[in-house]
């Protein structure tokens, strides 16, 4: 902090009540307080600031981040025996304070480990010297599923085999850090990182901004400019591969993608032809030659490597091969996650390095070897077991990893027994002491485990260590309890400095170039999804208008067997829209397809968007439990008509105008054209019930308009020349056309330029052919025909732009 500060905080009596009960586990290093229970130096001044604060504003202050994670969409997916769910992300207000120095010794400790892992990759890829002089056994090589054959020989384009690293440590009793897992294969968290820093500082800005934290937007920068540099060279662009969105860290890719402007993409997005990675876009295929892939190596080619995988790109092992993308990390890197390779590093760094490593692994003992075996089974009720081929940390594993001393005896036996019989398939690890950080629990500050997850980025000049990264933190004292499947929280890391920082950011610096991305770069999947958000948005605000009609009416007469309504209520029905539900599930239904199409583009849609598409969600999903038909309903629809039109109004005017937004727009009009084309069909025939012309105009949007259009009351003609042929009525049928006309005209030309597409001439055709009508040549049958041909326009679109 500030030293004006500090000297004013130190100047009046310390009596630490957050600490009063605060009581630190025997034998267990404590990262705020040292073994007489008072503050450790780098602590000192922030437990003093939160004193200053008090229980009540702490309260308030934290509940400020939950609501910052809340509104930002923040989430975790966990999966349990009730399937996959959404958790919001689970913060530990309490941020974990590091000194610098000791952070400098974790970081070349890390960069020393990294570097280790380049090597060894290199060799067991190459020419296996460790295997051939047998410091690594073949059999645990060859056994793991994480080895992966078909890239054996195969020289990374990049000339490296990792680019983002992240480790697990945990401080042991002895306050040393130890590192309890690797992490090579597709690191995640470090988006999270961002989020708990955004956070935490929500909630401690001014603690924050007094004390000297290293920043995390530097990292990011240097990443993201090492990656932009690498597709640079090889003339193509930068990608992030992932699952989907149903991957338990999805959130984060989408959030880590339009942090760094980078595409997000799922294997389906992606093809190979003439042994390039190509990337299929609205203008066609484009070269992708940088693919930070989010998904394990095996599922990446189900030509070559899994062929059960439904979430890779057949060729892109062949594409790797020839050299023709870069791959991070490098496929097979996962390799080095296995925990039996953790024994025999020592040997590997010595063997390569000729070093001790710096920051140890914990003590592993692979025990397909005799005199490991034999070291495991002297030590059982020490020892913590697990399968040697595992990637997971011992305490994500506890299904398969057992603590010799809490085995029954039957287990026990059982247990000894197969060690005996096939010593390579186990490990026996130390049984892993976390040193605890402080919760806010209550009013209180208590212990809880926790480990630390530190991130390093390839540079052209070298490793760089994220100054910060998060702290898993456990919700009881149980060690296991801090995996985040099984409840665990996330803490933001504080790395101290004891001057200023440096205030980085992502933003270029003056003298630095730029290039401006082309518009048509848009992946089609997206410019699908874009598309069918604006339709099932217009479809939604269309059934809303007329619900509330049908309510207004219903609340006035209370008999729903009237004419108009009966025939509102058939003309609903196949459309799966029950009236006699005041919230049809059929609307709920379109809501949720809303949200789903635009959970699948998360990369692309501001937070505002999101938000305010989930409130819609939630409410819509309220009302159904609460409202009833008639007045009730009336009012419920009101609300959601004004909360339809913040959500378009806040797209319409905040989303650039680039390809996407075209696509939003036309799936918007699209849709707007159909549905106004259908009920005016239903609602101007010449069997329509009295009314029908009234509420058609309400429907529309358009009584004001008509009675200062028309000094005659509401016919028939009027209604159709007002909501069909009308050019400056943004409900109309014509309008719709005339932004669909302008909107195609503007996409990316199929079939080369000067090419009018099919969709194109088709709405050319349209527009002319309404433009040119008069009201009487409007019928019924002529509206049902209009609405399918602007239906049929989705079709010649789908066919040029998201095949």
């Amino acid at each position: 902090m500030a030293k004006g500060n500090q000297r004013k905080l130190r100047s009046k009596p310390l009596v630490h009540s957050l600490l009063e009960h605060y009581q630190p586990i025997d034998g267990v290093v404590d990262e705020m307080v040292d073994a007489s229970g008072s503050p450790r130096p780098v602590w000192k001044d922030f437990i003093e600031a939160l004193e200053e604060l008090g229980p009540e504003k702490l309260a308030q202050r934290f509940a400020r981040a939950d609501q910052y994670l809340r509104d930002a969409g923040v989430y975790y997916r966990v999966y349990d025996k009730a399937g996959a769910n959404e958790r919001e992300w689970p913060l530990a207000h309490v941020p974990l304070l590091i000194e610098e120095k000791e952070w400098a010794d974790i970081s070349a400790g890390l960069v020393q480990r990294a570097d280790l892992f380049e090597e060894t990759l290199a060799d067991i890829y190459g020419p296996n010297r460790l295997v051939e002089k047998g410091i690594l056994p073949a059999g645990l090589i060859a056994a793991s599923p994480e080895y992966l054959r078909p890239v054996v020989g195969v020289r990374p384009a990049s000339g490296h085999f990792l680019h983002f690293c992240a480790f697990e440590l945990g401080r042991g009793p002895d306050g040393r850090w130890w590192v309890l897992g690797d992490r090579t294969q597709a690191p995640s968290g470090a988006g999270f990182a961002l989020e708990n820093r955004v956070a935490t500082t929500r909630a401690l800005s001014d603690i924050y901004g007094e004390m000297h934290v290293h920043r995390l937007a530097g990292f990011f920068r240097r990443f993201r400019d090492a990656l932009n540099g690498m597709a640079n060279v090889s003339g193509g662009r930068v990608a992030i591969l992932t699952p989907g969105p149903l991957n338990e860290t999805y959130y984060e890719h989408a959030y880590i993608a339009r942090y760094l402007g980078i595409m997000l993409l799922e294997g389906e997005d992606l093809t190979v032809s003439g042994g390039r990675l190509m990337v299929r876009t609205v203008s066609g295929l484009m070269p992708v030659t940088v693919l930070w892939r989010r998904l394990d190596a095996a599922f990446a080619d189900p030509l070559e490597l899994r062929p059960e995988s439904q979430i890779g790109t057949p060729g892109l092992v062949e594409a790797i091969r020839r050299g023709a993308v870069s791959a991070v990390n490098a496929l097979g890197s996962g390799l080095m996650e296995t925990r039996a390779l953790l024994s025999f590093l020592p040997k590997v760094a010595r063997e390569l390095r000729g070093e001790t490593l710096l920051l140890p692994s914990v003590a592993t003992w692979w025990c397909g070897q005799e005199n490991e075996r034999r070291h495991v089974l002297a030590n059982f009720d020490r020892m913590v077991i697990g399968p040697a081929l595992s990637t997971r940390l011992a305490f994500e594993d506890d299904n398969l990893t057992k603590l010799g001393s809490a085995l029954s005896d039957e287990e026990r036996a059982e247990l000894i027994a197969r060690i005996e019989r096939d010593g390579g398939d186990f490990v026996g690890q130390e049984a892993v002491t976390l040193s605890t950080t402080p919760v806010y629990v209550g009013g209180r500050l208590e212990p809880r485990p926790a480990s630390l997850r530190v991130y390093l980025a390839r540079t052209p000049e070298g490793w760089t260590v994220m100054p910060g990264g998060f702290a898993r933190v456990g919700f009881s004292l149980d060690p296991t309890a801090i995996a985040m499947q099984r409840g665990g929280q996330a803490a933001d890391v504080w790395v101290i400095s004891d001057r200023p920082v440096e205030r980085e950011t992502l933003l270029p610096q003056e003298h630095d170039s730029f290039t401006r991305t082309m518009p048509g770069s848009l992946p089609s999947r997206s410019a699908e999804n874009l598309t069918w958000l604006g339709r099932y948005i217009e479809r939604s605000e269309d059934t809303v208008r007329i619900l509330r009609a049908y309510h207004v009416r219903l609340a006035e007469t209370s008999d729903p067997e009237i004419p108009l309504l009966a025939d509102i209520r058939d003309y609903l029905e196949p459309f799966g829209i029950d009236v006699q539900s005041a919230i049809p599930s059929g609307l709920i239904s379109t809501l949720d397809s809303a949200v789903y199409s635009a959970g699948q583009i998360r990369d692309r849609f501001s937070p505002d968007g999101w938000l305010a598409l989930k409130d819609l969600s939630k409410t819509i999903h309220q009302f159904a439990e609460t409202v009833a038909p008639g007045d009730d309903a009336t009012r419920a629809m009101t609300v959601m008509l004004r909360k339809l039109a913040g959500f378009s109004g806040l797209l319409h005017e905040n989303m650039y105008r680039f390809t996407g937004w075209r696509f939003l727009e036309i799936g918007r009009r699209l849709e707007r054209g159909i549905q106004i084309a259908r009920t005016l069909a239903r609602l101007t025939g010449t069997a329509a019930p009295d009314g029908a012309l009234d509420m058609m105009l309400e429907i529309g949007d358009s009584v004001m308009t008509h009675r200062r259009q028309y000094p005659v009351q509401a016919g028939r003609r009027t209604v159709i020349d007002l909501l069909v042929l009308d050019p400056l009525n943004p409900r109309s049928i014509l309008f719709q056309l005339e932004r669909l006309k302008a909107e195609i005209a503007l996409l990316p030309a199929v079939g080369g330029e000067g090419h009018m597409s099919l969709a194109a001439k088709e709405i050319l055709q349209l527009n002319t052919a309404i433009a040119i009508k008069e009201p009487s040549d409007m019928t019924a049958q002529a509206l049902d025909d209009l609405a399918n041909e602007i239906g049929g326009l989705y079709s010649s679109l789908a066919k040029a732009y998201f095949g």
